[in-house]
């Protein structure tokens, strides 16, 4: 059922869909920096096709990322998941070594990364807001909680599924709050009160997609960062109103370093990746 396009190609990235991900152009810039000789590709997978996948990967691969919606689906595909993955139920990152797949997820340490880069912002200490309750939400906010941030806000045009994702992360030091989408004045006052407001939901990733709440509701934020590489609503607002924002570039910059470092056990060269994802990016 899969193939390698080619011998080189040892690593890949899935997902359903995968053809519009830049992360190929960003990891091979990488090894080919690192004078490495394998290749990343990409993988169209269905999610009916995951199993198939995965024999394939422990045969042919030394390592593949996983994107939507594979995240959490592939953890009992797995030999081995680090804690915190499994804690947050989200992979995105696997090993292969000796035919057994160790599962990991970069996307926290991504995030952070990305948030002292744009803001300076330290997760210690930090009131989040956080727009989604969904995959990508999860491991983020998993992050959070682990990491000692002092209070975290989910907002989810489903309430249930931000409190659950809310009871999910309780019994860390974090204050935990969940709202739904029409209490805007929570939100408002959470979002005035917070260090920085996260839009980890998938409005924006198609042109046309309607904002994830109320944009007014942003207007005393102190920073805006949206997952989502793209131009969003979100971030047009933000800018329109001098809020320090940032796109989600940086998070898929550095996720992508910490999956190449375990996948090479050796630093990954951030500058070639970085210079090589803003081309894909710009074109």
């Amino acid at each position: 059922m899969f193939e390698l396009e080619n011998e080189c190609i040892k690593y890949a990235v899935i997902g359903d869909p995968v053809a519009h991900s830049v992360s190929p152009a960003m990891q091979n810039a990488g090894f080919m920096a690192a004078g490495l000789d394998e290749r990343y590709g990409k993988y169209h997978v269905k999610p009916e096709d995951l199993a198939g996948f995965t024999e394939f990967a422990r045969h042919n691969l030394y390592g593949f990322n996983a994107t939507v919606p594979h995240k959490s689906a592939l953890i009992p595909l797995l030999d081995e998941v680090a804690p915190a993955a499994l804690a947050a139920n989200s992979v995105n990152t696997v090993i292969v070594r000796n035919g057994k797949l160790y599962g990991d997820s970069t996307d926290g340490y991504g995030l952070e990364s990305a948030l002292q880069e744009a803001f300076g912002l330290e997760i210690a200490g930090s009131r989040i807001v956080m727009l989604g309750a969904g995959g990508a939400a999860q491991a983020t906010a998993f992050e959070f909680v682990t990491r000692q941030a002092a209070q975290l806000t989910i907002i989810n045009r489903t309430k249930s599924k931000a409190e659950a994702l809310a009871a999910h992360l309780a019994g860390k030091s974090t204050a935990l709050t969940a709202l739904g989408n029409d209490e805007t004045a929570l939100i408002a006052a959470a979002v005035e009160n917070s260090d920085v407001v996260i839009q980890a939901t998938s409005a924006g990733l198609h042109e046309n997609d309607a904002p994830p709440l109320e944009l007014e509701l942003l207007k005393n934020a102190p920073a805006v960062f949206d997952m989502i590489y793209k131009n969003t609503a979100v971030l047009q607002y933000a800018r329109s109103h001098n809020i320090p924002c940032a796109d989600g570039r940086g998070m898929l910059l550095h996720q992508g370093a910490k999956s190449f470092s375990l996948w090479t056990q050796r630093p990954a060269p951030l500058a070639a990746m970085r210079s090589a994802l803003d081309m894909a990016l710009n074109k």
